[in-house]
């Protein structure tokens, strides 16, 4: 505050007119306010954006918002979805993403009746789980029951009554590491459909002493699983033959008896 004759002099600030400042300053200093601004708003956007992905992370990964609700079965038939939700082990409520399809996949990979299984995730709340369940291809009876094996020779099932739809291979210890079981399995899979229709049961001594039993009580020896087809075509072809046995071990030097 300064002193003048009648006392001290008291200072004011007062807005300029706008005409005080020349338009060509006014448009200037417009022009720097709009580049400041487009300058600023690529940084504004991405800041905005890395907070919604921060919060989306943190939903997905650390709350149930988006946690398993739901999990989805699907190919079963000889095993039931609560059987196969039970052996995935994942809790409700877990974060989706925070699911390890592998391990799940491996959880439900040792159930015996599941050849493969494949999991993913339904956003927002759904796991699901595709099996597909092995093809029994035989039926070797053990202890007054049936095992039932698939092309593996894996034995998935044990059932009380042989299925009429399968073939019967008698055996002394069914697996899928087990000769006599892939020498029986080959044969199988090489017979013609008319011997398949005539067939009571394969029977494997040994993988290089196989014979199938015929209905009417015919039988057939077989030999080893090698020239399975041959073997089949030849057979096949004798069966209008009359005789009680047909041994094609030799398939280029047939006895019938």
């Amino acid at each position: 505050m300064s002193q003048t004759p009648d006392g001290p002099r008291r200072w004011r600030l007062v807005r300029a007119s706008r005409d005080a400042v020349p338009a060509s300053v006014r448009r200037f200093m417009a022009r720097a306010r709009r580049r400041r601004l487009r300058a600023a708003a690529p940084w504004g956007i991405g800041g905005v954006i890395v907070v919604l992905a921060g919060a989306l992370v943190w939903l997905a990964l650390q709350t149930s918002v988006l946690g398993v609700d739901l999990i989805r079965v699907t190919g079963v038939q000889v095993l039931s979805s609560d059987e196969v939700r039970a052996a995935a082990e994942v809790p409700k409520g877990t974060p989706l993403a925070r699911v390890d399809t592998k391990s799940v996949a491996r959880r439900i990979a040792r159930l015996a009746p599941v050849e493969s299984v494949d999991i993913g995730r339904s956003w927002p709340n759904t796991l699901t789980i595709k099996v597909v369940e092995r093809t029994p291809v035989a039926v070797v009876p053990q202890d007054k029951k049936f095992a039932v094996v698939d092309r593996f020779g894996v034995v998935f099932l044990t059932v009380d009554d042989r299925p009429g739809d399968l073939p019967e291979m008698k055996l002394a210890q069914p697996g899928p590491d087990n000769p006599e079981t892939k020498a029986g399995l080959q044969v199988l899979s090489d017979l013609t459909p008319q011997l398949k229709s005539e067939l009571v049961r394969v029977v494997v001594d040994a993988p290089a002493r196989i014979r199938l039993e015929l209905r009417k009580g015919r039988t057939i020896v077989w030999g080893d699983a090698t020239q399975g087809e041959v073997k089949a075509r030849v057979a096949t072809a004798l069966l209008t033959r009359s005789g009680t046995q047909i041994d094609v071990s030799a398939p280029e030097v047939v006895t019938i008896s």
